[in-house]
């Protein structure tokens, strides 16, 4: 992998325009933050839902799967990035699960709020079923299934808004605090994964993720009247995505 972007790194160095990315003034750090009350609660929403993710699936998961399960490193490294490739297909297909609505808003969100809640209640189900004694390796293998279908869904239309309620001079830097949210969830979901594992196992991370799922709906819930009063904001240019 080292090597492979050393070969895109210098391919890029010399082939690319060298003022390419390079900003004519500074930007301040207080800029970077945005200043539309939609865009900040879909960075909130979006660093809850990646620490739900992370927060089972970083630590958590690899180390029941390796230790409790006696899986060989092997099948745990082959099963979760067969799960990740799984999970691509499916963000990649999401945009004709979700219909569009007229004003690219609406609907979109509506999809936002129904699917991270469901994505809760299937973690909290998959949490229940290894209490209550079902086969730990048929709960992970179906529950991974139907969590990694809901998340893609998720994360897909999360992406999708972000453009879609984001001026046309403010692409870059909405976008860019978007993603730094997206980087602060999961930052913080890979610490609270340890912390949770060591203090009640798999179960623990999976309320925990559950949690987080339902706090990342209610900013999803907030955002359905932001992005309303964006809408009818005549400054406001979303992008055609």
């Amino acid at each position: 992998m080292a090597a492979c972007l050393g070969v895109i790194m210098v391919a890029s160095i010399l082939s690319l325009p060298s003022d390419m990315g390079v900003a004519k003034s500074k930007t301040k750090f207080s800029q970077i933050l945005s200043k539309s009350k939609a865009i900040n609660l879909l960075s909130a929403a979006r660093v809850f839902l990646f620490g739900a993710r992370d927060v089972w699936f970083v630590v958590g998961l690899p180390v029941f799967l390796y230790d409790v399960l006696g899986w060989s490193f092997t099948q745990v490294g082959a099963f979760l990035a067969l799960w990740v490739i799984a999970y691509g297909f499916v963000q990649g297909a999401s945009p004709v699960m979700i219909k569009r609505s007229d004003d690219g808003r609406t609907t979109e969100v509506r999809a936002a709020q129904f699917w991270v809640f469901a994505l809760a209640a299937v973690t909290t189900l998959i949490a229940v079923a290894l209490e209550m004694g079902f086969d730990a390796t048929v709960t992970l293998i179906v529950g991974l299934g139907v969590f990694g279908f809901l998340f893609a869904v998720n994360s897909a239309v999360h992406s999708y808004l972000i453009l879609a309620l984001t001026n046309s001079d403010q692409v870059a830097l909405n976008v860019g605090f978007y993603y730094m949210a997206n980087a602060a969830g999961r930052l913080f979901g890979t610490l609270f994964s340890g912390i949770a594992y060591q203090i009640g196992g798999l179960t623990a991370c999976l309320l925990t993720a559950a949690i987080l799922l339902v706090l990342s709906g209610l900013f999803a819930v907030a955002l359905g009247p932001a992005a309303k009063e964006d809408l009818q904001d005549p400054q406001s240019v979303p992008q055609r995505v």
